[in-house]
């Protein structure tokens, strides 16, 4: 789909096992792969915090990809709609580049990564872009704008246009 910016339509194609997800002008809906959790985010500040590309290589092999579409939102405004209990945790500190812990949330059913908390950025909890159930939102409110770890992008991969790049993050 090459989605244009129009704000005022939704497009909730058929991905994945649910099909309840939601947008609203101020808030929409995540959910995993087979649609046992499923949360609730603000599409604006003062709840939405951030949108990035992660290019580092820790988001590289969790995601099984070579990047990370993220976005941030401030831990008070991230609401679990279903599923809080489905939830497995799983936390390391060895490959994150700050050295701190960083814990990872994926559906014990599916294995859909649906959220990361870090000692780094304490109130804040960092989403994947792909499990936003709006589709319009990936063009729009949560189009990415910085790159982080640009320096372990790969040679086929471009820059966002328009995105700030970033060598990389602070290090231990």
């Amino acid at each position: 789909m090459a989605a244009t910016a129009d704000e005022s339509k939704t497009y909730f194609p058929l991905a994945g096992g649910a099909d309840d997800g939601w947008s609203t002008e101020d808030a929409a809906t995540a959910t995993c792969f087979c649609g046992a959790v499923q949360l609730a985010f603000p599409k604006q500040g003062p709840g939405l915090l951030s949108t990035f590309v992660c290019h580092c290589t820790d988001c590289r092999k969790i995601t099984a990809s070579m990047f990370a579409s993220n976005f941030t939102v401030a831990d008070t405004h991230l609401t679990h709609l279903r599923g809080r209990d489905k939830l497995t945790a799983y936390a390391q500190s060895r490959t994150i580049a700050s050295g701190k812990l960083m814990t990872n949330y994926f559906c014990s059913t599916c294995g859909t990564l649906m959220y990361r908390v870090g000692e780094q950025f304490p109130g804040r909890c960092i989403l994947r872009v792909g499990t936003v159930d709006d589709f319009r939102l990936h063009e729009t409110r949560l189009r990415p704008r910085r790159e982080i770890f640009v320096k372990d992008r790969v040679g086929w991969v471009g820059a966002v246009e328009g995105a700030q790049q970033v060598e990389a993050q602070r290090s231990r």
